[in-house]
């Protein structure tokens, strides 16, 4: 069973149900998921913890159309995507969705404000690509290549083409596996920028705990179940985290 949830004020965006996924491996049954069921809200920043294995990113996956569960069902302001074909799923990603990865994921031969502007092409009403990179303070390297930039820079362009077609949910998994705790830091400042400026809801898979304190709700993954929710009177700054 999960968790019992409560929160005010914010507007319904997903309401996931009896989320279940088990993939085969050969002659194995692998349980990803067992029967999650919660509720995440229109601009909270929430903040997913728990061991490998034990669900966030098979949710996430499923969270951004990337995935399909086994069962259950999975609502999106009203809409049902449980049970969307290829291309409705691929719309909902293109139209609500953007996704920031533990690795960058750069185009090595496009600078950094050509790879943000490849986002704003597909996109109904995005952003300009100068002013994306400008909430994630890199207005000053929009003509750099990712090789010319740093591991936390090129993650932050990565946030900025992310965000560019303003998403109404910004999904991370693992945003600061790859970096320092300095450079970690302006990565989660980028992503706090993004939450409070635009009113996205974010949502971080991370193994490290101390991340916790600059979220609204964490929510604790163990063996695919949601183990507990804890909600923080207070968020933390980024500045204010050690690690």
């Amino acid at each position: 069973m999960s968790a019992p949830q409560e929160h005010s004020g914010a507007s319904l965006a997903f309401h996931i149900e009896g989320l279940t996924k088990v993939y085969e491996m050969g002659d194995v049954l692998v349980h990803a998921l067992r029967g999650v069921t919660l509720d995440l809200y229109e601009g909270e920043f929430v903040v997913l913890l728990g061991p490998s294995g034990s669900g966030k990113s098979t949710l996430v996956n499923i969270l951004g159309g990337l995935d399909n569960a086994t069962a259950g069902s999975v609502n999106f302001r009203g809409e049902d995507l449980t049970d969307e074909d290829e291309s409705a799923l691929t719309k909902f990603r293109r139209n609500h969705v953007g996704f920031v990865f533990q690795f960058y994921n750069l185009i090595p031969s496009l600078t950094a404000l050509e790879n943000v502007a490849l986002v704003t092409e597909i996109a109904i009403d995005p952003m300009t690509a100068e002013e994306a990179l400008d909430i994630v303070n890199l207005t000053d390297r929009s003509g750099h290549f990712p090789a010319q930039m740093s591991g936390g820079e090129q993650q932050r362009v990565a946030i900025a083409r992310a965000v560019a077609k303003r998403p109404d949910v910004l999904l991370c998994d693992e945003p600061t596996g790859a970096l320092d705790i300095k450079t970690g830091i302006v990565v989660l400042e980028a992503l706090k920028r993004v939450n409070e400026t635009l009113g996205t809801l974010t949502v971080v898979i991370t193994h490290n705990a101390a991340i916790a304190a600059m979220a609204d709700r964490v929510i604790y993954f163990a063996d695919g179940n949601i183990d507990r929710i804890e909600a923080n009177d207070h968020r933390v700054d980024p500045s204010e985290i050690s690690w």
